[in-house]
């Protein structure tokens, strides 16, 4: 892409994107604290440090020649709505790796790269949950082993982002610019859908699609016709098998005192270095349950994610400190303000995703497929104001 856009001349630029430039400016200036251990938290420098380091900056330089090859791009060598329903086909993706979840969630295979990568590195947790595909992360969320879809994303978080995103897209392309075969089809893969989606066990999921539903009532004002589908939609699945499921998982919030513990220790972390952060996550002493850290044979609960692994807001608190949670921040909202007004399918929708780009930074990590579509979305919304 790069290649093809060097070729291209002038290369138009988006307006706002000057914000995820200085977020790549600040990122590679934090590299100078990655030797830094600030107070409270533990480690030295390490290669997996370093590789984490590195692979968030490629993810952010690698995005940006996204967006930019997108929007330079004519409607005759990508039209808008080839790119939507390949967002669709993506989508459709999704539901298949949900289900394979479900109903196999013990399938894995080794990867290619997983093979030709060093020990050091493919040993790496963070690499090898890139690397290494899994159908399901098995989780004690309800006090059981219970499968998590993940599949195909790296983690069963991302999956449910990733759905809440991916379903916009759909929709628009299979329903807002699809016919009567193209519909019934959109109604079968919805309802294939929420297996997955209940069994995600994701509340962050479950509130983005939600806040979707109103979204989408409010700004098409089609407040009657879309609430009475959602209370037909309620009411089956009130009382088909997984509305238990849902219940148990509303009463079992227990990753909340862990969310609570991370988030307050990367804040108090990052308030030491507002400015440039410290160019990656750090691991902190004691949990929310003890004041020593890490797992033993005595204590198989003790420890805690690393400083930042809670959100991508947290994540660049630690990582660029105040002042690249503020870029981030604002180039969504900029976004948002900016293509409000774009009253087509495919504005509303990418305004939705700018908005839900902004609620996920509190509770999910944006690495690595997530930032991946909340940019394509983005570099529709500019192509469609073109």
């Amino acid at each position: 892409m790069l290649v093809i856009l060097c070729r291209r001349r002038p290369i138009k630029v988006p307006k706002g994107f000057g914000l995820w430039a200085l977020l790549i400016a600040g990122y590679l200036i934090s590299a100078f604290a990655l030797t830094e251990t600030p107070e409270g938290t533990y480690g030295d420098l390490t290669a997996g440090r370093v590789t984490g380091y590195v692979m968030r900056l490629a993810i952010y330089l690698s995005l940006l020649v996204v967006v930019l090859y997108l929007g330079n791009l004519t409607r005759e060598e990508l039209p808008q709505l080839a790119l939507v329903r390949m967002l669709g086909a993506l989508f459709l993706t999704t539901v298949a790796g949900g289900l394979l979840g479900v109903l196999m969630p013990h399938f894995a295979f080794t990867s290619p790269v997983e093979l030709v990568l060093p020990r050091w590195i493919s040993g790496n947790s963070f690499v090898t949950n890139l690397i290494h595909p899994t159908a399901a992360q098995m989780q004690h969320v309800l006090g059981h082993a219970s499968p998590r879809p993940e599949a195909p994303f790296e983690w069963a978080n991302a999956w449910g982002s990733n759905a809440s995103v991916l379903i916009i897209w759909f929709l628009v392309g299979w329903w807002g610019y699809g016919g009567p075969l193209r519909r019934v089809l959109t109604a079968v893969v919805l309802a294939l859908a929420a297996i997955p989606i209940v069994y995600s066990l994701n509340r962050g999921l479950w509130i983005g699609l939600g806040f979707s539903l109103a979204y989408l009532a409010v700004r098409s004002h089609r407040l009657l016709s879309i609430g009475t589908a959602i209370a037909a939609t309620a009411t089956a699945f009130v009382l088909s098998p997984l509305a238990p499921m849902v219940a148990q998982r509303l009463d079992s919030p227990h990753s909340n005192d862990i969310r609570a513990f991370t988030v307050s220790a990367t804040v108090q972390t990052a308030a030491t270095s507002p400015i440039i952060g410290y160019g990656s996550t750090r691991n902190a002493f004691g949990s929310h349950r003890t004041i020593t850290t890490g797992k033993s044979d005595w204590c198989d609960t003790c420890g805690h994610p690393p400083l930042g692994s809670d959100g991508q807001l947290w994540l660049l608190m630690i990582s660029q400190g105040f002042v690249g949670a503020c870029l981030y921040a604002g180039f969504f909202a900029g976004a948002v303000r900016r293509y409000w007004t774009d009253r087509s399918p495919i504005g509303q929708a990418g305004v939705l995703v700018m908005v839900l780009a902004l609620f996920y930074m509190f509770i999910y990590d944006g690495m690595v497929t997530a930032l991946s579509l909340y940019l394509i979305s983005f570099a529709l919304l500019w192509r469609n104001a073109t």
